[in-house]
């Protein structure tokens, strides 16, 4: 009867509005990470990566994400992760578990209330290696290789100054960058930490 009861207790839908458990677990010569992600109208995506700890990969301890995740509800680990360049130059672009966090965390706060606004969004830089961070000229405390940031194609200035207000109206942010080249929108670099206080940093006309 007890242990019935504890089984409910666990089943039991937690009214929230996002959060995330972390969980690992070892056996034998296998190490599976989980990552569960819930959300209060009942849609749980859960993230599994699992890594053979065998003699060749003990030193690393790193687990296998080159599997293609579900962020969240309209978002894609490998929308973050892809690039040319490092493709060309035979650069492993994959992120840990902590950046893999970074990017939900992004995608729920920032992305997904962007995406209901203004409808499909497309990714054109992510998550970043060092290496790859280091081979296309970014900061060296870019929050690319944190996990933390992505770029956004705009099709258009006045989109760019559309979804700008909007983001500085209704959306919690780390910093937001309107990025011009040439005279011409660039991209829209947006942030999100869940390491500090979000510092709502914005500027309009970035020059890159």
């Amino acid at each position: 009867m007890h242990s019935e009861i504890r089984d409910v207790h666990q089943s039991k839908m937690i009214d929230a509005n996002y959060f995330f458990v972390r969980r690992s677990t070892q056996k034998r010569e296998t190490q599976t990470s989980s990552l569960i992600l819930m959300k209060n109208t009942h849609i749980t995506f859960s993230i599994k990566i699992t890594m053979e700890n065998t003699m060749e990969n003990t030193m690393e301890n790193t687990p296998n994400t080159n599997q293609d995740i579900q962020l969240s509800e309209h978002f894609r680990l490998s929308e973050f992760t892809r690039s040319a360049t490092a493709i060309k130059h035979g650069i492993d672009n994959q992120p840990e578990i902590e950046d893999i966090e970074a990017l939900q965390s992004l995608c729920i706060n920032v992305l997904e209330p962007l995406r209901r606004r203004f409808g499909v969004i497309r990714i054109t830089s992510g998550y970043r290696s060092p290496k790859l961070n280091e081979m296309i000229g970014g900061s060296r405390t870019s929050q690319h290789m944190r996990g933390e940031a992505a770029d956004i194609h705009v099709g258009s200035l006045e989109v760019a100054k559309k979804m700008y207000a909007y983001i500085m109206a209704n959306i919690v942010f780390d910093q937001m960058l309107l990025e011009m080249r040439g005279g011409r929108v660039h991209c829209l670099h947006i942030s999100y930490t869940t390491e500090r206080v979000n510092r709502k940093m914005a500027r309009s006309n970035y020059q890159v």
